[in-house]
């Protein structure tokens, strides 16, 4: 994916941590001490996983730590505090990354990893308030590193005249910040998301696809693209927790007893939509393998029926039609400090470099404009990024959460997911009491509407239905859905067992190798239903 392991080939990646709210107990984490080096015991004591944050902490250092171990990337950590921290934990987290070691630097300290103080003595209560949005601001602010900001915000010195040609490839940041380098690709987190190399290689090849399809002259076919071109669209995360024993009993009846499986709890069936792209395949980096008028067959010298070319070449996305909803201190930052992407997230969120330079623009525009995002009518002036999942590696933009405390809360009311169409989450709760499924079973019926959880198995299988009745309504023009086309996968019954290849290709999705294994399975027609890459689904 990267090129080589030589030194100019390195995918250079920064990783922003935000630490704020980061304890063991009630105690703020940096007023502990760091955990002891447990390399020449036989084994490594238990610890709780609500223990202390820096379990979590050392678990993602580790992944950024095997990433370098790869030699194909190279990578600087930022981390994000509201107050001086103690040397040794900065000791810790550097030992953390052997692997990442510039060996070629002439200084005894060459591990790229910098704390950084985001607030002022007069600031650091609201830095600390996990409401207020403030350390969410300024994480933003580090990474598109905009024009306008000031030198109490991170610039180096005040805005440039508002006459002034904008460059937005200049950072204006503190030149001694780690951020204000160039990089191909930026990471904001926050210390419970873990970041894998998986979810780093699905983000690159996903914002190539896109820009391949930005690039294409091909136009969608009629009706089947609810996402305009013009748009920005940027790969999007969710994160996940997991259903354990700890949690409410809740959780357990939405999972019908199935344990240990990732669930969302921001987001829900009425979140999201589902979009063809044509062209948005690419093979290389941003070469784009849909050639008008040749098959997939013929690129591989066979002889096939079905063709694959023109706008029928590409693939199905899920787009964001909210924002994500988190519950509590969470839900209140969020508001104060939206996201960048629309329908992204504040506490996991990627950027290439040219998508950096793209929200700058934005950025600016809205500053000259006096312009404020509007959700109800986004496309104005200055437009705005949409978040995007490619259906065929939705598991892969599914990022954990470590702590695995957030299934089962109660979201504030009036800010769950799915507030845009409240009308028809109470329409289904009528129904339901209507035919007296859960007559006498109150505790149930609170479990499936005023809790949010939502299977990552379940999310799938609701965004391919949903790509597969919008395709089947414009194909056939009939209320009865499906008519024409249905889920080779999804759309059966028990009279009618699968075809074992459906299972070996859901295996593929679910583990993320439509991605992983592209130049394969892009060449290889079996799998495409599966791979999200067939506009046209099974036929009945």
């Amino acid at each position: 994916m990267f090129g080589g392991t030589g030194v100019s080939d390195k995918c250079r990646i920064l990783f922003s941590i935000n630490t704020v709210g980061a304890g063991a107990g009630a105690t703020i984490l940096w007023e502990t001490q760091p955990p002891r080096s447990y390399a020449d015991e036989i084994a490594k004591p238990w610890i709780s996983e609500q223990a202390t944050a820096a379990t979590h902490l050392e678990r993602g250092l580790a992944e950024m730590n095997a990433m370098c171990v790869t030699g194909a990337v190279e990578v600087s950590v930022q981390v994000l505090v509201c107050e001086p921290i103690p040397d040794a934990w900065t000791n810790w987290m550097e030992k953390q990354l052997p692997a990442c070691s510039n060996k070629d630097a002439e200084v005894e300290n060459d591990i790229p990893l910098q704390v950084v103080v985001m607030a002022s003595p007069d600031t650091a209560d609201t830095c600390h308030n996990l409401k207020s949005g403030f350390i969410e601001k300024k994480q933003q602010h580090l990474i598109l590193a905009p024009p306008f900001l000031t030198t109490e915000e991170g610039a180096e010195k005040n805005p440039e005249p508002e006459n002034e040609e904008i460059d937005p490839i200049i950072k204006k940041t503190h030149p001694d910040l780690l951020s204000s380098d160039y990089y191909d690709l930026h990471v904001a987190m926050k210390w419970s998301s873990l970041i894998t190399m998986r979810s780093i290689f699905s983000f690159s090849q996903a914002s190539a696809d896109l820009a391949t399809a930005a690039a294409s002259s091909v136009e969608a076919p009629s009706n089947t693209s609810p996402l305009s071109k013009s748009k920005l669209l940027i790969p999007s995360f969710v994160r996940v927790s997991y259903v354990s024993e700890e949690n409410n009993k809740v959780a357990k009846w939405r999972m019908h007893g199935d344990f240990f499986h990732p669930a969302a709890w921001e987001v829900s069936k009425d979140s999201y939509n589902t979009s063809w792209i044509p062209h948005s395949l690419s093979s290389g980096g941003v070469n784009g393998i849909c050639e008008k008028g040749q098959s997939i067959a013929e690129r591989r010298g066979l002889s096939s029926s079905r063709v694959f070319s023109g706008p029928e070449c590409g693939q199905w996305w899920l787009f964001m039609e909210e924002q994500q909803r988190p519950t509590s201190p969470e839900i209140f930052a969020a508001e104060k400090s939206p996201p960048v992407v629309f329908g992204g997230s504040n506490y996991v969120w990627m950027l290439t470099e040219q998508q950096r330079q793209e929200l700058v623009k934005i950025e600016v525009c809205k500053r000259k404009s006096g312009e404020d995002f509007d959700e109800a009518n986004p496309n104005k002036t200055c437009g705005f990024a949409q978040g995007v999942i490619p259906l065929g590696d939705m598991e892969s933009f599914l990022v954990n959460f470590m702590p695995n405390t957030a299934l089962g809360k109660m979201h504030e009311k009036g800010k769950r997911p799915g507030y845009t169409k409240p009308v028809m989450t109470e329409k289904e709760r009528e129904e339901l009491r209507d035919r007296k499924q859960l007559k006498g079973q109150k505790d149930i019926e609170k479990a499936l509407f005023d809790y949010n959880l939502y299977p990552a198995a379940l999310m799938h299988k609701d965004a391919t239905l949903k790509a597969a009745r919008y395709r089947d309504q414009q194909v056939s023009k009939s209320d009865t859905s499906p008519s024409k086309i249905k889920s080779g996968y999804y759309d059966v019954s028990i009279a009618k067992p699968r075809d074992p290849v459906w299972g070996w290709c859901q295996a593929f999705t679910r583990r993320g190798l439509c991605t992983l294994f592209s130049e394969f399975l892009r060449n290889e027609d079996r799998c495409f239903e599966s791979c999200g890459m067939l506009l046209d689904f099974s036929e009945i």
